[in-house]
């Protein structure tokens, strides 16, 4: 077996076609997009570059590759919001060889170790925790969605037999829309319906900026203390909603006010894999006309929840039972979508799991980051829960 740093065009190739050979005959498997893959390493396109560097690998046998992997460290900017470094391993893949994932584990651990670090998670993403991160440890017979982590079930032992243990776990609930909300669910929303000080209202699109200003408020408030996640700026949170553009619904984005002013968000967009599959990871001209073409014909029959948070002051008050209500109401009646999958609930996060299981539906995913401490006298702990 043979390491190969990834230094050229040929091995970033060899990188991004290695899935293509591992999953080829495996049909739940849904190529990610080339492009989405490469940006991940663009020093152009990927703002983690700011703060920290990434290096990858390929392995190689008998003239074929076998395996590959990414390792990453962001040094932070000193602002108080997180101490150290973060550290970590991603979008690794690799044949059914504990020897061949050890290689590409000790080459990832020897290089971060260089850079400061004292642990690594993965599979984690060079960048924010929306997209492709955690292994794939339930819900195998089942297709990704977008920029979601898919694996063998193998994958899991090769961790764990490396010396990799659960840091956290997160989950992906599976709710058909048309079964009905729970009653916990639904005495919330009669009680916050019955204040006229609250109010809610779907995205438009015509006024665009004022909404993406309102949800970025929420989402600050709502999540920034949580472990690992920052805030997001208007110019960030504009960015994403130019990227989502393409696909939105209005419909399925909500906005709850009280007194005009927002405290709670439902962000939903229509799941853009069971399009994607069709255009084999490559939106040339010929993926484009096929995802416009196959958009056009409808292809929406899952909706993939992104975003729920209410501001502390407002949490406890069945805002979160209102706004849910409120968006299904909407979906029951116009019939556009027959799956919602709420996706990337941590177990850290008892209350929100609450939530989403007062909203019904069952785990039908879950997606593990794993820790490796260097020190391995060092106890090791899971991440705490949120209180």
């Amino acid at each position: 077996m043979h390491l190969v740093p990834v230094a050229s065009m040929a091995d970033e190739k060899k990188f991004i076609d290695l899935p293509v050979f591992l999953y080829r005959n495996h049909r739940t498997w849904i190529r990610p997009l080339d492009s989405d893959i490469r940006a991940v390493f663009d020093t152009q396109e990927n703002k983690a570059f700011n703060q920290g560097v990434c290096r990858r690998w390929i392995l190689e046998e008998a003239g074929r590759t076998i395996g590959r992997v990414a390792a990453f460290i962001t040094k932070h900017s000193g602002d108080g919001e997180d101490d150290g470094a973060a550290s970590g391993i991603g979008f690794f893949e690799c044949v059914d060889d504990q020897q061949a994932a050890n290689i590409l584990f000790n080459a990832a651990r020897e290089w971060l170790s260089d850079q400061g670090a004292t642990y690594m998670d993965g599979p984690v993403n060079f960048g924010r925790r929306d997209k492709w991160w955690g292994l794939l440890t339930k819900g195998f017979d089942l297709e990704p969605n977008y920029q979601c982590n898919y694996n063998f079930p193998y994958y899991q032992n090769l961790f764990e037999n490396y010396g990799f243990q659960t840091y956290y776990e997160q989950y992906t609930f599976l709710k058909q829309v048309q079964e009905p909300l729970s009653r916990r669910l639904e005495y919330k929303a009669q009680l916050v319906e019955a204040d006229p000080a609250y109010t809610f209202e779907h995205l438009r699109i015509s006024e665009l900026d004022r909404f993406t200003s309102d949800i970025i408020e929420v989402y600050n408030k709502a999540w920034v203390k949580h472990e690992g996640v920052k805030p997001l700026s208007m110019e960030q949170g504009k960015a994403i909603i130019e990227r989502l553009k393409p696909i939105l619904d209005e419909k399925v984005i909500w906005i709850a006010y009280y007194l005009k002013k927002p405290v709670a968000i439902f962000l939903c967009i229509p799941e853009v894999n069971q399009i994607l599959k069709h255009v084999n990871g490559r939106l040339n001209l010929w993926g484009k006309l096929q995802f416009f073409f196959r958009k056009k014909l409808g292809g929406k029959r899952k909706l993939l929840g992104m975003v729920f948070g209410v501001v502390p002051e407002h949490q406890g008050r069945g805002v979160d039972g209102a706004i849910i209500h409120t968006m299904a109401r909407v979906l029951q009646t116009e019939k556009n979508y027959e799956i919602l999958e709420m996706s990337g609930i941590g177990d850290f996060n008892p209350k929100m799991i609450l939530v989403v299981r007062q909203v019904g539906g069952s785990v039908c995913k879950v997606h593990t980051t794993y820790r490796y401490l260097f020190d391995r006298n060092q106890p090791f702990e899971r991440m705490k829960p949120i209180r």
